[in-house]
């Protein structure tokens, strides 16, 4: 009776302790963060209904573009974009510059706002750690 208990006392011991390593993903705070980001790093461009502007900055509101996958979605900011690209049926030229100087964290945060806004659904969060694996 006393092994068991000891047995029983380690195995909780190791619950308690390995559960304070394991963080959980605050989605409403990164998409809080992500708006703050998007006003200062993105509006301009894009607009702050994220209609983009006719004929000049592409919108991201129900935008197809941002269900390409994850990677090429963030290779964008990180690396920029000139040319061509259609979003919603419509071809913009332009130029993005490329936005490699924000954190990983806030690349994650901005697409989290924008994947949950404008008519955007993308069912999974993007961590910082995905921005980190994109930045290579």
């Amino acid at each position: 009776m006393k092994k068991k208990s000891l047995v029983f006392g380690w195995l909780l011991g190791m619950l308690v302790t390995g559960s304070a390593f394991v963080q959980t993903f605050d989605l409403e705070k990164s998409i809080a963060q992500g708006k703050e980001a998007y006003i200062t790093q993105c509006q301009n461009c894009h607009m702050e209904d994220g209609k983009g502007m006719a004929g000049v900055f592409p919108p991201l509101e129900k935008a197809d573009f941002l269900k390409r996958p994850l990677r090429e979605v963030i290779r964008v900011i990180l690396k920029g974009q000139s040319g061509d690209v259609t979003v919603n049926g419509v071809k913009y030229t332009g130029i993005m510059p490329a936005q490699d100087y924000l954190t990983d964290e806030q690349i994650a945060d901005i697409l989290n706002y924008v994947f949950n806004n404008w008519g955007n659904k993308i069912a999974n969060p993007v961590l910082p750690s995905m921005v980190a694996k994109a930045r290579d």
